[in-house]
């Protein structure tokens, strides 16, 4: 009779430290595959074992590794290395990457009460913050960067700020090349002065709407609302405004996740959309009734929706982005209407890896070429004066292409999958290039932030992290 040993069931693929998901302590947490799926398998002295699946995709998973480049470092850092990571934010010299998008937070209250808020805000709160503070926070941001790549004005809901124009204005006049606002749209449905007066700030100024379905139940759920109307209106608004807008969906497990393929038509519907950025649900500030086994929704998820089911990117076409590939990742393509000839489909990955961040000649790829000059109806033999794009993707290399094909005619899908007590890794949150920007003059990832350093309802969670850590 053979004798045949017991088998683990699972691939060990290697190791990584997380957080226990109960009291936030750091602990050891091994990374295995079984079938396609990826888990962290996770053990705390005082919690126990815990099970936690990370991704979907185990090919995907190992091939972000792939795409790892040099991080590029901030010129200056806002504290010192004492307790290591994540107690040192930031940002220390022992993180990895600087502030590809950095938020500034201008109030914390809100004209909603979002069942999912990582800002936990609600017009309860009353925060508003000083032109004085503001100024503060963008010029300690313009110190680490000397010319910071992308800002969202960012709050709570920042068009209720009383002195939004002037804050919007205020960060014009700061050496930045791209500024967002980040709003759920109701002030931009109903208010066409509003949208006037946020025109004026073109170019180099975008708006970032929230936009998670079409369906009533599913905003309910997410923002306890039906806002079908307010945000059809505001898209209708930006549209005949002419301002340049990305959506943005947080998407949450049977909820609104198969409606993903259906929002990117829908938003190439619009003019005015360059693209959609998804973000699974980061489990931190307001929460309502979250469990990780149902409503768990996982980048390599939604890669798989939008390449199923969009219609416009293939699986392939959506690559991890090289400064932070474990949390992001990024089709990009040019449109014409409804038409959309993605970027990445035509350039090596090894070509983008060794360009990065230089420029990629368009003329290099007849391919790309002959299909983007069809797709525009240009003619291939007529002189073409050169533009470039990839200026909002300061981790992808610039690709130089003729002058018809400017800003308007991008269009991307991002996903954006931060880290919260279930997928934390030490070494994603290292190279984590989304940063809050702080009034104490911080500069701290998105990830950590909501987790540890933000004022709200884990903050006994956060105190027995720090006694522990």
């Amino acid at each position: 009779m053979n004798f045949v040993r017991p088998s683990k069931g699972y691939t060990f693929y290697g190791q990584t430290t997380s957080l226990c998901e109960t009291c936030l302590r750091l602990v050891p947490a091994k990374i295995v595959f079984e079938d396609n799926d990826v888990f962290f398998l996770k053990r705390c002295a005082e919690h126990g074992a815990q099970k936690t699946r990370i991704a979907s995709d185990v090919a995907y998973y190992k091939s972000c590794k792939d795409w790892l480049k040099p991080g590029d470092r901030p010129l200056v850092h806002q504290s010192r290395t004492e307790h290591g990571c994540p107690y040192d934010c930031g940002l220390c010299p022992d993180h990895e990457q600087h502030s590809c998008l950095a938020l500034i937070e201008v109030n914390d209250v809100c004209n909603l009460t979002c069942p999912v808020c990582f800002a936990g805000s609600s017009p309860a709160h009353t925060n508003q913050r000083t032109l004085a503070e503001i100024e503060f926070m963008l010029d300690t941001l313009v110190e680490s960067e000397r010319e910071p790549d992308l800002v969202q004005i960012s709050g709570g809901e920042p068009t209720i700020h009383p002195q939004i124009m002037e804050i919007l204005r205020l960060a014009k006049s700061k050496p930045i090349r791209h500024i967002m606002i980040n709003t759920n749209g109701i002030r931009i449905a109903r208010d066409k002065e509003f949208v006037k007066q946020l025109a004026e700030l073109r170019p180099g100024f975008e708006v970032y709407l929230q936009f998670d379905s079409m369906r009533r139940s599913a905003l309910e759920n997410l923002r306890g609302a039906d806002l079908r109307r307010i945000r059809e209106q505001a898209l209708a608004n930006l549209e005949e405004a002419g301002i340049s807008t990305t959506l943005v969906c947080v998407i949450k497990k049977g909820v609104n996740d198969d409606e993903i393929g259906e929002i990117v038509r829908h938003a190439l519907t619009y003019s005015c959309v360059r693209g959609i950025t998804f973000q699974p649900i980061q489990d931190a500030g307001r929460n309502e009734g979250f469990d990780k086994n149902t409503d768990r929704m996982l980048l390599t998820d939604i890669r798989r929706e939008i390449g199923q089911h969009s219609g416009v990117f293939d699986e392939s076409d959506i690559i991890p982005l090289p400064c932070n590939p474990d949390e992001i990742a990024i089709g990009y393509g040019l449109r014409d209407g409804t038409n959309v000839t993605p970027i990445t489909r035509f350039i090596p990955k090894e070509e983008i890896l060794a360009a990065s961040p230089n420029t990629i000649s368009f003329e290099k790829y007849p391919e790309l070429r002959r299909r983007v000059f069809d797709l525009m109806s240009l003619s291939v033999t007529g002189e073409a004066t050169k533009s470039v794009l990839g200026d909002l993707l300061c981790c992808l290399p610039q690709v130089e292409v003729p002058e018809d094909l400017g800003y308007d005619k991008v269009f991307r899908v991002v996903i954006v999958q931060f880290l919260d007590r279930f997928n934390f890794c030490i070494g994603a949150v290292k190279r984590s290039c989304i940063h809050f920007v702080t009034p104490q003059g911080k500069i701290i990832p998105f990830d950590t932030y909501n987790l540890f350093y933000r004022e709200g309802p884990d903050k006994t969670l956060r105190e027995a992290a720090h006694v522990h850590a």
